[in-house]
C-alpha cells in the first residue's frame, strides 16, 4: 500500500518537468498521496495501540479470587469477557475436589463460578465427574449450569460414555468415564489421564467472536478449553448470558463429550 503511493508522489513530480500546463493538478496529486499516506501510517499507528493495549490488559486485568467450601477449595482468574471480543483474553480456574454433592455444586456456581464465563465453562468437567459417580446428582448438575436446549444433548451423549452395556462393555474403548480430566492440566493419555493438583482448567479465546442470539435472547461466547486428550488440545465451549448481571449457562458444548484418545493404563477417578 505506502509503496504504491509513494510511486504515484514521484510519478507526479516527474510529470512537473513535461507539462507546465498541469501543475496544479499534479500539486493537488501530490498532496492527496501525502495525506494517503499519512492516514495509512496512522491507522497502523492505531492498530498497534490496540494490540498492545489489549495485551497490557491481559496481563494486569482479572485478579484471583477464590472460595471454599466444605474443605474445598476453588479459585478463578481471568478476562474473558461477554460484553466485549479481545482475541488474546485467558481464564484459569483451579479446585482442589469435585464437589462432593449437588448441594456443593450449586453453591459454588451460584455463589462463585457461575458468575464468570471461564467459571462456569469450569463447571462442566467438574458436573461430569459427579455425573460419573452419581448418574442423579450428576444430571441435577448438568440441569443447572447448562441452557435448557443443551441439556439432552449432554445427558443422553454422557450415558454412552459413561455407561456400560452388552454392546459396550467397561474395557470398551467408547467407555471413557475418565472424560472429565482429559481437559485437566497435566492429564494426558499416557499417565492415565492423571491431572497436576490442585486440578487446573486453563481456557482462552476462542477465534470465533460473540454473537448476539435473538432467538435465544441472549448473548453467547466462545471460549476454548485446552486439554491434552484431544490433537487439537482445545475445547470449543459455547457460554450464554440472556441479561445482564445473571449467572452464565453452557450454550452448547459438543466437544467436551467427543471421544478423546484412548487411556494407557488405569484412570484413578478425580478427587
Amino acid at each position: 500500500m505506502r509503496k504504491n503511493l509513494y510511486r504515484m508522489l514521484v510519478a507526479a513530480v516527474l510529470l512537473t518537468g513535461v507539462n507546465s500546463m498541469a501543475n496544479a493538478q499534479i500539486k493537488g496529486l501530490i498532496n492527496r498521496g501525502k495525506q494517503a499516506v499519512k492516514n495509512e501510517a496512522t491507522k497502523e499507528a492505531k492498530k498497534q495501540v490496540k494490540e498492545q493495549g489489549m495485551n497490557a490488559l491481559t496481563k494486569v486485568a482479572g485478579k484471583e479470587s477464590d472460595y471454599e467450601v466444605n474443605g474445598h477449595n476453588y479459585t478463578q482468574k481471568g478476562t474473558l469477557s461477554i460484553k466485549s471480543y479481545n482475541p488474546v483474553a485467558t481464564g484459569m480456574v483451579t479446585f482442589t475436589n469435585v464437589p462432593s454433592n449437588y448441594e456443593e455444586f450449586e453453591e459454588v456456581y451460584t455463589e462463585f463460578l457461575g458468575k464468570t464465563p471461564y467459571g462456569t465453562a469450569a463447571m462442566m468437567p467438574m458436573a461430569m465427574a459427579i455425573y460419573g459417580r452419581d448418574r442423579a446428582e450428576g444430571e441435577k448438575c448438568i440441569r443447572l449450569i447448562n441452557y435448557p436446549s443443551n441439556v439432552n444433548s449432554v445427558l443422553s451423549q454422557l450415558k454412552e460414555k459413561f455407561g456400560t452395556s452388552q454392546y459396550a462393555p467397561e474395557n470398551d474403548s467408547y467407555h471413557q468415564p475418565y472424560l472429565p480430566a482429559a481437559v485437566l492440566e497435566g492429564a494426558t493419555p499416557q499417565n492415565a489421564y492423571t491431572p497436576k493438583h490442585p486440578y487446573t482448567v486453563n481456557m482462552r479465546a476462542s477465534a470465533n467472536k460473540h454473537q448476539d442470539m435473538q432467538l435465544y435472547d441472549g448473548r453467547v461466547m466462545y471460549i476454548y478449553m485446552m486439554g491434552k486428550g484431544w490433537d487439537t488440545e482445545q475445547r470449543s465451549v459455547e457460554i450464554i448470558q440472556v441479561n445482564e448481571g445473571e449467572l452464565f449457562k453452557v450454550f452448547n458444548c459438543p466437544s467436551l463429550y467427543t471421544q478423546c484418545k484412548n487411556i494407557k493404563g488405569t484412570w484413578e477417578g478425580l478427587k
